[in-house]
């Protein structure tokens, strides 16, 4: 969750004095190195869980506050976004059955959240991103109303100074513009938490970038958003656009994102990171910090270094260095993994955290001076073929080997992780069930991704993408209450939505976005052509800025044509000259009950939906006709 109390500097002298306790914060981290203050005799696991909550529709309810209040627990608190909320989890020591203890510890939790949500008729779901998010459920009035979440919402959009053009590729593609940088809420992820000691960091950070795109590759579970079939873990893209503050220059100046992997392996100490990240990104939000931490050393005093925590909570490394005070007093360091996703189920979360603590634990002995033959750049482009390709992908691994991830897993990295639990001593009980799960997935080839989009790859063969997204949200809901692993998942069916219901749908879940225009200049017999072409009706009209101007439709083609037939002069007839001016429209953000009382009350066949002025889809009489057919289908069923 962060520190809530933050506030964005006022004056540049409340700057200054932030950045001077910021480094010394950081040489503090050196001294403490320098001078073993730093716990090393004992390594504990952590994990964060954040989720979704939703209405009885399958879609983003806006209500976190009101069902955290009701739930009243210290460990279950806010998110970003109004439909998010997030378990915090204790640490367990790295032995035994510590990651049963983690799964029950989570199940427990989640079960407080469901029973709290069942009574204010919400569901919570674990989904990397939730398949049934709309664009207007991420518009900057949906930040949950903590001034920490409204200053760095406000402050990312004031750097960035203009919309956020989000591209990213797939099987569809997504091209759209967003106001906010609200849309990295549709993230959800597990973070997982490993303590590291000291004289170990350099080498298990870098081997944490290294294997990274396996676990990524297993783990992937986030390949749909809005409505369209984009990466395997989609998560990682839309986190580095959304909040992306940098601009389009015209020299070919390398610049980082604040969401990043790294441009480098980490050669002497922690602060290496914290330094580059200090250097490299613009502090955002400030405070005001009571003791300046080189003066606490001197007193004997551990710190808190609340301006560096401050600093990296506002810098996104998806492994992320972390300082923190155990409970004996002691500081300590850890490694916050943040590319795993939420879900599928909690049992497919704890396999995921168990695969990775357990790579990082038995590396020592396969991995000696692993960045003398490992390029980095390889391990940067293995993770972001990870994030498109999920298990399909292959890398480029040590010594210049060429595998594919589903080899890689089950012959060397299974086998690894399996010995560094053992060297843990974590009982066999839980290794054979978190390695069983990983092993199963690999065997069959089956992640949350690959199930998510084998499902509506089928559903929307007779059903809407719309609908889709709801039967898998309702199918994810419905398995992990059983939390039943997910390669034991029968695919989603329209069968698992018992009580959809169109009404609550909003004109951007159900409008037509692949559509043809014209534009006026354009003659008639081109615009006759596109209609009968595409076997449509209606042709919306927009000038060179993508602005509605107009629609023509069939009527007012053969009103020409006959026009055509008493007047054969009659040639040069553009689209300008026949088209309905001034059309009447809806906006993406209305019910799909307003745009059908409005198309009744104008006797018209079609609704252009139209924001900000430009047309970004249409609604016509043969889409609720199709609705109509399913909705009467699914009653009659």
């Amino acid at each position: 969750m962060g520190d809530l109390n933050v506030r964005v500097a006022k004056s540049k002298q409340q700057t200054q004095k932030f950045v001077r306790h910021l480094l010394s914060d950081v040489k503090a981290v050196q001294y403490m190195l320098d001078n073993n203050w730093f716990e090393d005799d004992i390594i504990r696991i952590g994990a964060e869980q954040e989720m979704c909550i939703v209405d009885d529709s399958y879609k983003p309810a806006h209500r976190n506050l009101e069902l955290l209040k009701q739930i009243n627990h210290k460990d279950v608190v806010a998110e970003l976004a109004q439909f998010n909320i997030e378990l915090n989890l204790d640490p367990h020591e790295l032995t035994g059955n510590c990651f049963s203890k983690l799964e029950d510890e989570i199940l427990e939790k989640m079960d407080l959240v469901h029973r709290n949500c069942e009574q204010l008729d919400m569901q919570a779901v674990l989904t990397g991103i939730l398949p049934t998010i709309r664009k207007s459920d991420v518009a900057q009035e949906n930040v949950t109303p903590f001034e920490r979440y409204k200053l760095l919402i406000t402050v990312l959009n004031r750097l960035r100074g203009s919309k956020i053009d989000l591209k990213i590729g797939g099987t569809d593609e997504l091209m759209v513009q967003h106001d906010s940088a609200l849309m990295e809420a549709c993230n959800t992820s597990f973070q997982i938490h490993l303590q590291i000691k000291p004289q170990e960091f350099v080498d298990q950070y870098n081997f944490a970038q290294i294997i990274s795109a396996p676990v990524m590759a297993i783990a992937a579970n986030s390949p749909l958003l809005l409505g369209r079939r984009l990466w395997h873990e989609t998560r990682i893209a839309l986190f580095q656009q959304a909040v992306d503050t940098r601009k389009n220059v015209e020299h070919l100046r390398e610049r980082s994102p604040r969401v990043s992997f790294g441009n480098r392996w980490l050669k002497n100490s922690i602060t290496e990171l914290y330094k580059d990240d200090i250097a490299r990104y613009k502090v955002i939000l400030n405070a005001d910090i009571e003791h300046d931490s080189m003066e606490q050393i001197e007193q004997s005093i551990v710190p808190h270094l609340r301006a560096l925590n401050i600093h990296n909570g506002t810098v996104y490394r998806w492994n992320r260095p972390c300082y923190g005070i155990s409970g004996n007093g002691k500081p300590h360091l850890r490694i916050e993994n943040r590319i795993i996703p939420s879900g599928p189920t909690v049992l497919d979360e704890v396999a995921n955290a168990a695969l990775w603590i357990g790579l990082m634990h038995g590396n020592e002995e396969n991995m000696k001076d692993v960045t003398e033959r490992f390029d980095f750049d390889d391990a940067k482009n293995n993770f972001f073929a990870a994030c498109r390709y999920g298990i399909n992908s292959y890398f480029h691994w040590i010594d210049g080997e060429k595998v594919n991830a589903t080899d890689l897993l089950a012959e060397k990295l299974i086998p690894m992780a399996r010995n560094g639990l053992e060297k843990a001593n974590v009982d066999a009980k839980d290794i054979e069930r978190y390695m069983g799960v990983i092993e199963q997935r690999v065997n069959k080839r089956v992640t949350g991704s690959t199930w998510m989009l084998a499902s509506f790859n089928q559903l929307i063969k007779t059903s809407g993408r719309e609908e889709a997204a709801t039967a898998i949200t309702a199918k994810i809901s419905n398995q992990q209450r059983d939390n039943t692993p997910i390669h034991e998942w029968e695919l989603a069916s329209l069968e698992d939505v018992k009580n959809w219901s169109p009404h609550s749908l909003k004109v951007e879940e159900f409008m037509t976005t692949d559509i043809f225009t014209a534009h006026p200049g354009d003659i008639v017999e081109f615009l006759a052509d596109i209609l009968e072409w595409n076997k449509i009706r209606h042709l919306p009209i927009e000038n060179k800025h993508g602005k509605l101007v107009g629609v023509v439709s069939s009527r007012m083609l053969l009103r020409h044509y006959q026009e055509v037939l008493k007047e054969p002069k009659i040639r040069s007839t553009t689209a300008k000259d026949i088209m309905k001016t001034d059309p009447i429209t809806i906006s993406p953000d209305d019910s799909i009950i307003e745009a059908i009382r409005r198309m009744e009350d104008n006797k018209i066949g079609c609704l252009p939906v139209v924001k900000n002025n430009k047309l970004v889809g249409i609604v016509t009489e043969a889409d609720f006709l199709s609705l109509s057919t399913r909705l009467m289908k699914r009653l009659s069923d």
